[in-house]
């Protein structure tokens, strides 16, 4: 029975720790990561792949884990985060802390030395402004939307940069799409979720300059990716049928930030273009992929 009870709080643990990284987060930083990788000219090793890969989610996952640790307390007044490790109780916030230090001081050597040192620098970079600038921003400017924004963009450029050791367009290009689109994508949620963020005491751009404003800026950004997610036809990186998909996809998700201007748009149509946001990610990878020249 003991040994049974102690394989159940071990087991238990150990999912809290898997959770402190946010593995949906860390997914998707992987799959952006891997698709850098994958559109850079070279051929990898499938060795060289998977350690970039690895590295990169490590120190996503540690960036996340501080983030967790610094948020432990503001975590309790949001219902989706107050059922986290730390503010349920479930896990000691020192044993979280520590767990954050092993992964970076881990993850960035690996990036810096397995990799190459411009990979790791930006890795380095990530995480610092992550945890260092984004987190504590959080609670004081809505601007730390736009900060976290940078660390959020930059896997696929690490992709891009582990494969040719150095800073291209192609790579910068990746980057600007995953910058533009984190901004209405964020504000979908700060929109439908205002209350909670208010509650909590965070720092948001509806709260700041009101609901018709904040979409104002998505549709903004939105119309700002369209065109540059364009670019890679052009540099070589895809073909007409990317350009085809990402015009498509463009106009879709311009289209459903537009409708955020209605009287009566409110917390329905942000989720919406919160979905929207999410499948439009998704396919454009999808399609880059596939037509990767």
């Amino acid at each position: 029975m003991a040994t049974a009870v102690s394989t159940a709080v071990s087991l238990g643990s150990l999912r809290d720790f898997v959770a402190l990284t946010k593995p949906r987060i860390t997914f998707l930083v992987v799959v952006t990561t891997a698709g850098g990788l994958w559109l850079a000219p070279g051929h990898r090793a499938p060795l060289f792949f998977l350690l970039t890969v690895f590295a990169t989610a490590m120190v996503v996952s540690a960036a996340n884990v501080f983030n967790c640790w610094i948020e432990r307390e503001s975590d309790r007044d949001m219902k989706r985060t107050s059922v986290r490790p730390l503010p349920a109780g479930r896990l000691a916030p020192q044993h979280a802390l520590i767990f954050g230090f092993v992964l970076a001081t881990i993850s960035v050597p690996l990036l810096t030395i397995g990799v190459n040192p411009l990979t790791g620098f930006l890795g380095a970079l990530a995480l610092i402004l992550y945890v260092c600038v984004y987190t504590p921003m959080k609670q004081k400017s809505w601007t730390a939307l736009l900060v976290g924004a940078v660390p959020g963009a930059l896997p696929p450029l690490m992709g891009w940069t582990a494969a040719t050791g150095k800073l291209e367009a192609p790579g910068l290009v990746l980057f600007g799409i995953l910058f533009l689109w984190q901004v209405p994508h964020f504000i979908a949620i700060s929109i439908f979720r205002r209350e909670e963020y208010e509650r909590a005491g965070i720092a948001i751009l509806p709260s700041a300059i009101g609901d018709r404003a904040a979409t104002l800026h998505a549709i903004i950004y939105a119309g700002a990716l369209l065109p540059v997610s364009l670019l890679l036809a052009p540099l070589g990186v895809a073909g007409k049928p990317y350009l085809f998909a990402a015009t498509a996809l463009g106009l879709v998700f311009l289209g459903t930030s537009l409708l955020g201007l209605r009287r009566d748009a409110g917390h329905k149509w942000a989720r919406r273009l919160f979905y929207v946001s999410l499948v439009y990610l998704t396919l454009l990878f999808l399609a880059l992929t596939l037509d990767a020249r």
